[in-house]
């Protein structure tokens, strides 16, 4: 004989909590890149990304979807950035107020991870693709600068064993190097990339450019050095420097390639 047993009350709460937590983990979702094997074709890494004052954010206008981090997660109403790990480098990612992202970025080719959090940790996303395009130029070299507090603007400054500096006044060189935007209004990030970085020595400062209304504001600035993306070879080296008032230019690493 079967025997049928009527749910408990408390069973009926586990049941709905695991469903709310089930459709809250759901919630999050990456348009693009999408999972599984592609091929970026001719298309060209591009590293800048247009600038419009006053700027409020990065943006992804005219970006093919090759080089596009586009989705949507829950921000539960708190007014933080989330967190974007693409690789294993960590930034800050910028939610718009319905959950909306949208991130350019220059992915390498063969295998690529990107990871989307919500800004208390709740709601994440994961996705893993495999670039099969062998012709598209990798970022050998890339600097990636990113800080904590919003209504501040930081600069990245890369001198290249040239003499060449990239930063928000001079965003491409002749060497290859190129900074992708000049994020005035908080958190970042800004990126430093080159597909044939000259060999030597590297200087990485940080300029502490403004920070608004609070002229004290306190904001930590977290560098990312990464070499020989996308090999065995791939190095990663992260720096946290405090920034304490405007005006403030610091060096944070000075660093050989390769």
């Amino acid at each position: 004989m079967i025997k049928f047993h009527a749910l408990s009350s408390m069973t009926l709460i586990l049941c709905t909590g695991l469903l709310t937590a089930s459709s809250i983990a759901s919630a999050a979702d990456i348009e693009v890149p999408r999972g599984g094997w592609r091929n970026s074709g001719g298309e060209v890494a591009g590293f800048r990304q247009p600038v419009h004052y006053p700027a409020s954010s990065v943006n992804a206008e005219g970006q093919n979807e090759m080089s596009l981090i586009k989705g949507r997660i829950s921000s539960n109403g708190k007014k933080r950035p989330g967190k974007l790990v693409v690789n294993g480098a960590a930034m800050p990612l910028s939610i718009g107020e319905g959950g909306e992202f949208a991130r350019p970025y220059s992915f390498s080719s063969g295998s690529n991870s990107v990871e989307v959090r919500s800004p208390d940790g709740s709601d994440v996303k994961r996705v893993q693709f495999y670039d099969t395009n062998t012709s598209r130029p990798n970022a050998r070299l890339r600097v990636v600068l990113s800080w904590d507090s919003d209504g501040t603007d930081l600069d990245l400054h890369v001198i290249s064993p040239d003499g060449q500096h990239v930063f928000y006044g001079n965003r491409v060189v002749d060497n290859g190097g190129a900074l992708d935007v000049d994020v005035t209004t908080g958190y970042g990030p800004e990126i430093y990339a080159n597909t044939a970085p000259p060999k030597g020595t590297y200087h990485v400062y940080v300029n502490y450019y403004g920070s608004g209304d609070n002229s004290k504001a306190l904001t930590i600035a977290k560098v990312a050095i990464i070499s020989q993306e996308g090999t065995l070879a791939e190095k990663q080296q992260s720096f946290q420097v405090p920034m304490r008032k405007p005006g403030e230019l610091t060096l944070v690493k000075s660093f050989t390639y390769p």
